[in-house]
């Protein structure tokens, strides 16, 4: 279609109609309303503080107040830029492990496949331990939680997306440890972009659910075993042979 951008072909967030369309424009309709509500507050509270300290402090205090009422619009907007772009997170999510576990020793591979399950986003092997990450974007208002220990979505149980998830760890654990010759086992973690965590992160039908930096930092915080630096490198290598990019098989040299 002529007009269209190269960079954006294909992707269902950029059709009329969609849901991330749709939000997009609601949010700009929502504009002026946001301005408004925030002139409302700084003028409020420069006039309270003023009359109850001084002018000085009257105008810090309504500067503070539009700043942060700023950020919190400009917050839960830009939590949603991945699901706005009709991504699930993996590009994202691949940054901020190379700047953060990337240098703490840890190994990440990428783009995965598991025979029989498709392909992971990350596989993470660590001194603490392995992990596959898989990543999801979600609706700002998409709430997520766990009740009785089973994932909910809106009120809705995932099952069949759960179950994949944990069987793929299963068996993505078992190929590696058959090939490092060390005992290993696969921690399922589905990280979150968007929507709305309860309580992250949080553990519910075998996986833990968390947003991206609260991620690094419960795979920081949990470890699972305790690998020497051999260890992490031998296992690491045996993932890379044991589970292929984009289907193709490894020899070992």
């Amino acid at each position: 279609m002529f007009g269209s951008s190269i960079y954006l072909r294909g992707r269902d967030a950029f059709t009329g109609g969609s849901p991330q369309a749709v939000y997009e424009e609601l949010w700009q309709r929502g504009r002026k309303s946001r301005l408004r509500t925030r002139a409302i507050l700084a003028a409020l509270t420069l006039l309270s503080c003023s009359a109850l300290v001084n002018a000085v402090f009257g105008v810090v205090a309504a500067l503070l107040v539009a700043a942060a009422d700023t950020y919190f619009h400009w917050h839960g907007y830009n939590a949603s830029s991945v699901w706005r772009r009709g991504l699930r997170g993996e590009e994202r999510m691949g940054r901020l492990l190379r700047h953060t576990l990337e240098r703490r020793g840890h190994r990440v591979l990428h783009s995965r496949v598991v025979p029989g399950h498709g392909e992971l986003d990350q596989l993470v092997v660590g001194p603490g331990g392995l992990w596959l990450l898989r990543n999801d974007a979600w609706h700002p208002e998409t709430e997520i939680g766990a009740h009785g220990g089973q994932l909910f979505v809106d009120g809705r149980t995932k099952s069949a997306m759960v179950r994949e998830l944990v069987e793929t760890a299963a068996t993505a654990g078992a190929l590696i440890a058959e090939r490092a010759q060390i005992e290993v086992k696969v921690v399922p973690v589905l990280v979150v972009h968007g929507g709305k965590l309860r309580k992250a992160p949080f553990r519910a039908d075998g996986i833990t659910f968390a947003p991206p930096l609260k991620t690094v930092r419960w795979i920081l915080r949990n470890p699972v075993a305790d690998y020497s630096d051999d260890d992490v490198e031998t296992i690491a290598r045996a993932a890379v042979h044991a589970l292929p990019i984009g289907g193709r098989t490894m020899t070992a040299a």
